[in-house]
């Protein structure tokens, strides 16, 4: 994977492209006090001028005077000035306007999808800017946008391309995951397509496989082959209830892609994963046995809890067992002594 891989699949590169072929949506330029907030770790304070917010007020108090945030302790009170954006305040929510009002937020790649857990019914549903930068300042996928997006690649001794950020709002769509895939293209070839939403048994597919996979082939076949800048890419899409396909989003291939129910390793040798069949392998979970926790799930509880609840670290598993049987062991002694 290059960094002119990487670049190729900005939003802002693919969209012109295939706009016709996916969901309505505006670009904004990042201004750069607006880049500094997202990366400040300080605590999010969010400015009262932002109307539209429907995020509730928690932990947090502002003052619709003064526009300030203020706590105290036994030892000092401190007072913080919540940050102003008012000309890029009132871009983003002209767009949200113009985009019915709801709007799916993301940058030149990422989309907050890991902080999910933090916003209001645990959606990426924004009305304001002050729901955007909840999701942004929460997400670990945002930020290695802004500070490492050309990490896994192979070129590393090259500098890296200038990057202009923007904040992509895309029209809010109801998508239901049962009809989203993952395809993978080698040498302008689609090789794989993966179901999206891995971790859940969906019958639906299993129904309609043989539709679903030439449906994609079709799309693909019609409208993405020899259109990308590249020749190896990987895009996500969505089979509406109607059997159309739209295009979601574009990514490059490699690691820094979630591979999902493939690996890197039998992607990238390509032919050996379709020697066995003419069109494109496809994967998808069988059934309910297979089923898995999120991927996302790591983002909102510390790793140890859910390397435990999977089982994939059999002695954090075994100390969790022993330090368990310890607790009771006191609890029996406690239980046993004499009053």
């Amino acid at each position: 994977m290059k960094k002119e891989q990487v670049v190729n699949c900005q939003f802002s590169v693919w969209y012109p492209i295939f706009k016709k072929h996916t969901i309505k949506s505006l670009i904004l330029p990042l201004p750069q006090n607006v880049i500094d907030y997202l990366l400040d770790d300080g605590t999010l304070v969010v400015s009262g001028s932002d109307h539209n917010s429907q995020q509730p007020h928690t932990n947090i108090t502002t003052s619709d005077a003064e526009e300030d945030v203020q706590w105290s302790d036994d030892e000092t009170t401190t007072t913080v000035t919540a940050p102003e954006f008012p000309e890029f305040t009132s871009q983003v929510l002209e767009a949200i306007n113009a985009l019915g009002g709801r709007v799916f937020p993301k940058l030149n790649w990422s989309a907050p999808r890991d902080a999910n857990w933090i916003a209001l019914n645990s959606s990426l549903q924004c009305h304001s800017l002050s729901d955007i930068f909840l999701l942004f300042k929460s997400s670990d996928f945002i930020t290695h946008d802004l500070t490492q997006p050309f990490l896994q690649c192979s070129d590393q001794d090259s500098p890296d391309p200038v990057i202009n950020y923007e904040l992509v709002l895309r029209k809010w769509s109801e998508l239901i995951p049962v009809g989203e895939f993952r395809c993978f293209v080698k040498e302008n070839k689609l090789i794989a397509i993966s179901q999206r939403d891995y971790t859940q048994y969906y019958q639906h597919i299993l129904k309609q496989e043989e539709q679903i996979c030439q449906a994609i082939q079709e799309f693909f076949n019609q409208h993405i082959q020899y259109n990308f800048l590249d020749e190896d890419f990987v895009f996500d899409v969505y089979r509406d209830s109607q059997g159309r396909v739209w295009l979601i989003d574009v990514n490059p291939f490699g690691e820094v892609t979630d591979s999902l129910l493939f690996s890197w390793e039998e992607l990238k040798s390509g032919g050996e994963i379709t020697q066995q069949q003419e069109g494109p392998a496809f994967r998808y979970t069988t059934s309910e046995v297979t089923v898995q926790p999120s991927p996302c799930l790591s983002y909102r509880i510390p790793r140890d809890f859910v390397d435990i609840s999977t089982g994939e670290d059999a002695y954090k598993l075994m100390d969790f067992l022993k330090l368990k049987k310890s607790q009771q062991d006191d609890s029996d002694e406690e239980e046993n002594t004499p009053q």
